[in-house]
């Protein structure tokens, strides 16, 4: 039997609704607390279609909206907050809502079990390593997995895929649906995908996806990768600071978007030489984009190659393991860490 994920998304937007109701509120809501429709209209025009979105923005962010004076941002941020809780809640609550947060199978049940289940929404998982060592071929296996239904360690959402290097194949998708047991035709329609030329268009990007996120299911947001335009835009000592800046907000913006629709964020990234890293590791790589992407990232996992068609994973940094676990992670490889390519996507290796 094929599987047609359309249907089954139809299906989740009709029995999970109340519960995709509860992780956000329409912006369209401000109307019932005094908040005229053309108000509402401008913020959606400025790429806020939420008011869980409209609260992760600063007044002075939202009075650079035009037509918003001060005085209409304060009472449309008071009317927000009678609609959203922004303060405090207790852990028992916060445990409560990390029972929303799905894991996304990477289609290796050893990669699954070293990120605890999965790629996980509400997060932004980092994928750095040398060309050639897997991080792409995961996007794309990932674009497949998104979309079974959670009883198959999917997540029942769309896929939306920002590239920045031309790497997206589409035809790459069809054996990996196969593998599956997927209609490729339908996998590929549940996939919007952008080329992104510069920094700028790469952020613009990201705006538009509000209004798509808040109409349909999306689980899966790809950035591949996330460094390349910023490093051809910025060169040279001289524009590091601005650089760095822009890559701060952009990465904010990746942030918000995960935690305000429960969507995973995976983003690939480069590595570059690093001097320092000592006289016993030949030819030794750290990540591009410094401590703003360290800290940005909620996962970070490095990829190296192995045996012809194995790659290597490692978890570089990761909240929820244990500091020893962490430790032996990063220093440490067993089997359970291989994985390799396929024509079907990424998967575990065979004895």
């Amino acid at each position: 039997m094929v599987f047609r994920p359309e249907e089954q998304l139809q299906i989740v937007e009709r029995e999970e609704i109340d519960d995709e109701e509860d992780l956000f509120e329409a912006i369209d809501k401000l109307t019932s607390h005094g908040i005229n429709a053309g108000d509402v209209k401008k913020l959606q025009d400025a790429g806020i279609y939420t008011c869980n979105g409209l609260m992760m923005h600063t007044k002075k962010n939202l009075t650079g909206i035009k037509g918003l004076s001060e005085a209409k941002v304060d009472k449309i941020c008071e009317a927000a907050e009678k609609i959203v809780n922004f303060g405090y809640i207790t852990g028992s609550d916060a445990l409560l809502k990390r029972k929303s947060v799905v894991h996304v199978t990477t289609g290796s049940q050893a990669l699954d079990e070293l990120l605890g289940g999965g790629i996980e929404t509400s997060a932004i998982t980092e994928a750095f390593g040398e060309f050639r060592s897997g991080k792409t071929q995961l996007a794309h296996t990932l674009c497949v997995s998104t979309q079974l239904p959670t009883s198959m360690k999917g997540g029942n959402g769309k896929v939306a895929y920002i590239d920045t290097e031309g790497t997206f194949r589409p035809d790459r998708i069809l054996p990996i649906a196969e593998r599956f047991g997927m209609d490729a035709g339908a996998v590929l329609d549940n996939i919007i995908y952008a080329r992104a030329y510069t920094y700028e268009h790469q952020y613009n990007l990201l705006l538009g996806l509000a209004a798509k996120m808040a109409e349909e299911p999306f689980r899966l947001l790809i950035v591949d990768s996330v460094i390349a335009l910023f490093r051809v835009d910025f060169t040279g000592r001289g524009e590091l600071a601005e650089r760095q800046q822009k890559l701060a907000q952009m990465l904010s913006r990746l942030t918000k978007i995960a935690e305000e629709f429960n969507v995973a964020v995976y983003m690939t990234n480069q590595v570059i030489a690093d001097p320092g890293g000592g006289v016993f590791i030949s030819d030794p790589k750290k990540p591009a984009g410094g401590h703003v992407l360290a800290h940005a990232a909620t996962i970070r996992l490095m990829f190296r190659k192995g045996k012809g068609e194995q790659r290597v994973c490692k978890v570089f940094d990761a909240p929820n393991l244990p500091e020893n676990e962490a430790i032996s992670f990063h220093f440490s490889l067993t089997e359970n860490h291989v994985f390799q390519i396929t024509p079907g996507g990424i998967a575990d290796v065979k004895d």
